[in-house]
């Protein structure tokens, strides 16, 4: 016999529970309009910005796979650098060696990142806390360090993706760009569909209370690793479109633990555990680079101050501070009991 869920259950009469909500259906609504206008893109805007849009499709990723990771599943890792390496190097080797579609080969690289991940997780999963985020990152340099040894990979120079040279330079860039803004809208979908499933809130379950979620019969290992593989592939995924835009990888580059650094710093300004945050928190800290570029390393201060300043002040993010002024969501992911005839809403 199934479970009912709570759309199931009886409200009172002129009241029924619903996911959306008028904030939601104009939030999603404005969102799809938005992936149409990116979309056509190519044809009006010149290249230079087309690339540094790749740059922020990958950020996005990136910051939402490791928002899945430790704003949903309480698992600080400091090492999604690694899968973005794997899939990078994984890129190059297929298209090159193997002879797939460079294209293609980005799914594929992405399933590489998730298998490796499998046992590595059972060696991280020992950890706990301050632990397991350290370990995430020796495990990244472990892999940096290997791959930097390999001579078949360039070694410490690294290698080239030589499968796209025959291409147009800008049907390339073009196709690398609906190709990482493809990836994007299945990364953001996949959250929200995870968010709104029983799988997502075991999760978070597990995230705030592992032994009572244990005790409530979730399979917290499990739980756990499915998130892990998933952050993992989306990195991979992210680590093959760059090889892709870049068309060159090398292991101090594509392992570097700046990327981790990037990723916590646009979830916490944006709002760790929310959907919307890694969106917003992506574009405040692509304009504050693409603003402060001619300035060296003066961005990374700003991002230092402002990741200290949000922590001290503001941990929920700048969604957070949106959603406690004005109760909005972009997402359909929580319940609302809604009135059937006025059509006004209120959390439930």
């Amino acid at each position: 016999m199934s479970i009912p869920t709570l759309t199931d259950r009886p409200t009172a009469a002129g009241f029924r529970v619903t996911r959306w909500s008028r904030s939601s259906v104009v939030g999603t609504s404005l969102l799809g309009l938005v992936v149409v206008v990116l979309a056509a893109l190519p044809y009006l805007v010149g290249l230079a910005t087309i690339q540094s849009l790749v740059s922020l499709f990958i950020l996005v990723i990136l910051a939402s796979t490791w928002n899945l990771l430790a704003g949903y599943g309480g698992m600080l890792s400091i090492g999604q650098q690694a899968y973005i390496g794997i899939g990078a190097y994984g890129l190059v080797l297929i298209a090159d060696l193997v002879g797939l579609d460079p294209f293609l080969a980005v799914p594929v690289a992405a399933l590489i990142a998730a298998l490796v991940s499998i046992p590595i997780s059972f060696l991280a999963f020992r950890l706990v806390g301050g632990y397991f985020a350290i370990g995430t990152w020796v495990i990244a340099e472990v892999l940096r360090l290997t791959v930097s040894q390999v001579p078949e990979l360039g070694a410490g120079s690294g290698i080239s993706l030589s499968a796209l040279s025959g291409l147009d330079r800008i049907l390339r860039i073009a196709t690398v760009y609906w190709w990482a803004l493809a990836v994007l809208v299945i990364v953001v979908v996949a959250c929200v569909l995870f968010a709104r499933s029983r799988g997502g809130l075991a999760l978070t379950a597990v995230r705030d209370d592992p032994v009572a979620a244990a005790t409530s019969g979730i399979d917290v290992q499990r739980s756990k690793r499915i998130v892990f593989v998933a952050a993992a592939a989306g990195a991979g995924a992210a680590g093959a479109l760059l090889a892709l835009s870049t068309l060159r990888v090398q292991p101090n580059a594509v392992f570097s633990v700046e990327w981790s650094a990037f990723m916590i710093f646009i979830v916490l300004i944006g709002g760790l555990g929310t959907l919307e945050g890694p969106l917003i928190g992506a574009i405040v800290f692509f304009v504050l680079r693409e603003s402060l570029a001619d300035y060296g390393s003066t961005y990374l201060i700003v991002l230092g101050v402002l990741g200290v300043l949000f922590v001290l002040f503001a941990r929920r993010g700048l969604w957070g501070l949106v959603q406690r002024r004005w109760d909005v969501s972009l997402f359909p992911t929580g319940y609302r009991v809604a009135a059937v005839d006025a059509g006004r809403s209120r959390r439930r």
